[in-house]
């Protein structure tokens, strides 16, 4: 059965006809497709690529990031030239480098497990490139990211994307009020294969590219690599123990693993064991059975809510806790100075420290933040 191809419907109010866009390309299917679908509705659009930090692969000297190498670039600009659109590029080495990299780092050290994307679009695409989107006077800045906003008469709210398979919610939830009144996700309303679609019917020179999905900034994707090379000697071996305290073998530096991670750990006991946390003041990994995977409560810091809901009150909500992680029932409670505690209905593996825990009510994104602590179930 084909699929309907419904036109743009990310709502404004009513009084709102500004038409100046910025769009976010990195020669993708996704934000080519934006773009063209901007140019369709009868915006002016700008086609708009940030040159980004990345490491020296091992067969070149040039860094180049994967999300504007020069075959990234160059089919950015083909996509720009086919549209008949102006195209430039930025040069945010430095900010993505400090803003996201050493965060990257930083927080890898601390014994945490981040999500570089989501700070790169709280800091990079929604604040540094949203205001290189504002200098060209643009109306808005648009992405080709899986969400949707509606505006519903007093605030505008974030939605999940049509396609839940591709939904880009969860790294979305750092943006608030302001930043929503200026932004449009134009893929949104479709799945991903409408948009291949929509890419061959617009003879997109980009409509049969695939996707990249390593972190951006790494010559080989392989992040435990970077981090021993950026590191070096502060990465020290200490003992792997179960929950009784007892040393079951050498982990070789906490930052080459994740809570819930099973395999490369080196040991055996006669059944599976899960990594169920890090310590980092006796650098200790501490290991366990499937059934303590299980935490019912976790503290968040750096909540947003993105429409003030559960600001102050507490709410019931379903969370994810990994960008591919099922929403599972909570209940969201505030504390002082922008934290919160999730109680979860029933006990979810996977909780990490450094991840994000995102709010939703339906298909409404209601905001979220960073574990922060996970508290371990009593008994």
């Amino acid at each position: 059965m084909k699929e309907t191809l419904p036109d743009y419907t990310d709502s404004r109010p009513p009084s709102d006809d500004k038409k100046r866009v910025v769009v976010a390309m990195s020669g993708g299917v996704d934000s080519s497709v934006a773009a063209a679908l901007l140019v369709q509705q009868g915006y002016e659009v700008i086609g708009m690529m940030m040159r980004l930090w990345s490491e020296p692969s091992s067969t070149q000297s040039q860094k180049l990031n994967r999300c504007c190498t020069p075959d990234q670039m160059a089919d950015a600009r083909r996509v720009a030239q086919h549209l008949g659109i102006p195209f430039y590029v930025i040069d945010a080495q430095e900010f993505f480098y400090d803003a996201v990299v050493r965060y990257f780092v930083d927080e890898h050290v601390a014994g945490r497990t981040p999500n570089p994307c989501i700070e790169c679009n709280r800091r990079v695409r929604f604040s540094f490139l949203l205001d290189k989107a504002m200098s060209f006077q643009a109306d808005y800045l648009a992405t080709g990211h899986y969400a949707r906003v509606k505006w519903d008469g007093h605030d505008y709210q974030l939605l999940r994307a049509h396609d839940h398979n591709k939904d880009q919610s969860y790294v979305l939830h750092v943006l608030g009020q302001e930043e929503l009144s200026h932004v449009l996700f134009p893929v949104g309303d479709y799945t991903k294969s409408t948009i291949r679609q929509l890419a061959r019917q617009m003879n997109l020179p980009v409509a049969e590219k695939s996707e990249s999905m390593d972190l951006c900034f790494l010559s080989d994707g392989n992040y435990r690599r970077f981090l021993k090379d950026v590191l070096g000697h502060e990465i020290r071996p200490g003992p792997i123990v179960n929950q009784a305290g007892a040393v079951l073998g050498q982990h070789q530096g906490l930052t080459n693993y994740t809570i819930g991670q099973r395999k490369g750990l080196g040991i055996a006991v006669g059944k599976p064991q899960y990594v169920l946390a890090k310590d980092e003041a006796e650098n200790t990994l501490i290991v366990g059975d499937a059934d303590s995977l299980g935490r019912s409560k976790l503290v968040v810091k750096n909540v947003n809510w993105l429409a003030g809901i559960g600001q102050t009150d507490t709410v019931s909500v379903q969370v994810k806790i990994r960008y591919k992680a099922s929403a599972v029932p909570a209940v969201v409670a505030p504390l002082e100075h922008d934290r919160a505690q999730v109680c979860f209905a029933h006990p979810v593996a996977g909780a990490t420290a450094g991840q994000g825990a995102v709010f939703y009510v339906g298909d409404v994104c209601l905001g979220g933040g960073i574990i922060d602590q996970i508290i371990a179930d009593e008994g």
